[in-house]
């Protein structure tokens, strides 16, 4: 008898290729990072054919981000309960599907609750991509196999505001959400021929799941309401809102009912006890510190072009796209690193240039060539892909196999949770430092002051000679420096935000140090099979 269950089990885990199932894999990442990205620039189009306006329009992406919130935490337990691949061709059928309903809607309504769809599906893929490349490869291949998902995460984001700004300038908004379409269908396709459950999970899906149904209202509601506050509170005016107020204080009280529940549940939903292991917990903060600087960084750099340098959204775009041409080439060598020495050491490097990197921004100013900010943002990303992989690989460091999928999830949600933190702390310091700084330069735009004098006496006279009268050409001029004052204080404050991403990268050198090296007896214990 046991040997007619030991061959059938082997039977049902063929051999295969891991480069080939992470490549397959990294389809479905792509694709779903790619739209995460996509739909921002095409927004104004969005609102102008639904008749809807900008500030509507950005329900197209919160409702997205919260759907994908609340999936992402529980992806873990459902890849157990419903089984890893199976929960896997689900979320990129729902992903698929949902993309194609989104291309055909009619109205704002219709848009966003397909995109409530679309965030459930795309939800779970990153979490159960990262557990299958975690299960596929050794713990010695497992740098160079992530190396691959990560080309897709960090690769994505940087051609998908020019690809979008390309496609809704020459077709219309509705094709962002087409090309899902037949990318999805690819990765179905060879999901079901590549991709194979390990037999832990197929043993352990055999037993009766004892559903947590109070940890998912507590995840749903207390990750809404977080959500709701990150993406309204600087439109809001945050705490000045009661809206915002008492979604806040509801989301912690939710969220700390959460902790306490997966704390003490036989079978949690997040299982967060794994944060006492050491590299665990380690490097979930090391996401969290990631996604708010990635996130941050991302989305700065295309405002701050369109903003106050006046570039168009495909122009921007391709001025952050080489970056992630930079990150594509880095990936595969940060993997090699990672195998060859102590991945702590490429870590706290990681940090290192990072730190330099996000130092090097604050150069900004408003006359930078094109080819300048390219070279910046190409110096920013650099050293991502040394933080990325190795903190990829020693999440799994003492961790039982039986727990990969609620490690992939926690991290991803961690990491998605630090840049939705981030863009919202970020964007309110942006604004808060512009009014310092329009203050501090106003002070220096008075009579008193002679080079404002002479300014103002110059674009008054230009103004003049072009046949306006006296007073008018006196208050244009006043309007036009009162703008330059506007557009050097928002200089200043996003020169000032890249000042703090890089104090707070440069502050996690050491840490890494604090993580555990894997030992031969780790990479035994987490070789595909065993």
């Amino acid at each position: 008898m046991a040997d007619t269950t030991s061959h059938s089990l082997s039977i049902a885990s063929p051999t295969m290729n891991p480069w080939v199932v992470a490549m397959t894999v990294t389809l479905a990442t792509f694709m779903e990072v790619l739209d995460s990205s996509i739909a921002n620039v095409a927004l104004p189009h969005i609102a102008g054919t639904l008749g809807a306006s900008s500030q509507e329009s950005t329900w197209v992406l919160t409702s997205y981000l919260v759907s994908s919130a609340i999936v992402l935490p529980m992806s873990g337990w459902l890849s157990k309960v419903v089984g890893r691949k199976r929960f896997y061709m689900l979320c990129v059928t729902i992903f698929t599907l949902s993309s194609f309903l989104c291309g055909i809607s009619t109205s704002l309504p219709m848009l966003v609750i397909c995109r409530i769809l679309q965030g459930a599906g795309g939800g779970g893929l990153q979490p159960s991509e990262q557990a299958i490349l975690a299960d596929t490869f050794s713990a010695e291949q497992r740098g160079m196999g992530f190396a691959i998902y990560g080309m897709a995460v960090v690769v994505a984001p940087a051609i998908g505001p020019t690809l979008g700004g390309w496609i809704t300038d020459n077709y219309s908004w509705h094709w962002i959400f087409f090309i899902n379409v037949p990318i999805g269908i690819l990765s179905l396709f060879l999901t079901q021929r590549v991709v194979h459950d390990p037999a832990y999970l197929r043993e352990r899906r055999s037993g009766q799941a004892n559903v947590d149904y109070i940890g998912i209202a507590l995840i749903v509601v207390g990750i809404g309401l977080l959500q709701f506050v990150l993406d309204k509170g600087q439109e809001k005016d945050w705490f000045a809102s009661n809206a915002i107020l008492v979604s806040f204080v509801a989301a912690l009280v939710f969220l700390a009912a959460l902790v306490v529940r997966e704390l003490t549940h036989p079978d949690p939903i997040m299982d967060l006890r794994l944060l006492g292991k050491r590299n665990f917990g380690t490097a979930i903060m090391f996401s969290f510190i990631l996604g708010m600087v990635l996130n941050g960084s991302t989305i700065l750099l295309p405002q701050f072009l369109q903003n106050n340098m006046g570039y168009t959204a495909e122009l921007a775009g391709l001025a952050i796209s080489p970056g992630g041409v930079a990150l594509a080439v880095m990936m595969p060598i940060a993997g090699i690193l990672a195998r060859k020495y102590d991945p702590r050491i490429i870590i706290a490097s990681g940090f290192a240039l990072t730190a330099f990197g996000l130092f090097h921004v604050t150069n900004l100013y408003l006359g930078l060539s094109f080819g300048t900010l390219v070279m910046y943002r190409v110096i920013q990303v650099i050293g991502i892909p040394l933080i990325f992989l190795p903190i990829s690989t020693l999440n799994y460091v003492g961790v039982p196999r039986n727990k990969f999928n609620q490690v992939s999830g926690i991290s991803n949600f961690t990491r998605n949770l630090g840049g939705a933190i981030g863009v919202s702390v970020l964007n309110t310091f942006i604004a808060r430092q512009g009014q310092v700084h329009r203050t501090a330069l106003a002070t220096h735009a008075t009579h008193a002051n002679p080079f404002f004098e002479r300014q103002l006496a110059g674009m008054t006279q230009s103004l003049r000679s072009t046949g306006v009268g006296a007073t008018e050409a006196s208050h244009r001029a006043l309007a036009q420096l009162s703008q330059q004052v506007d557009l050097h204080s928002n200089v200043l404050s996003f020169v000032n935000a890249f000042w703090l991403m890089g104090a707070m990268v440069l502050l996690l050198i050491p840490l890494p140090f604090l993580m555990q090296r894997p030992t031969a007896q780790d990479a035994e214990d987490s070789a595909p099979g065993h």
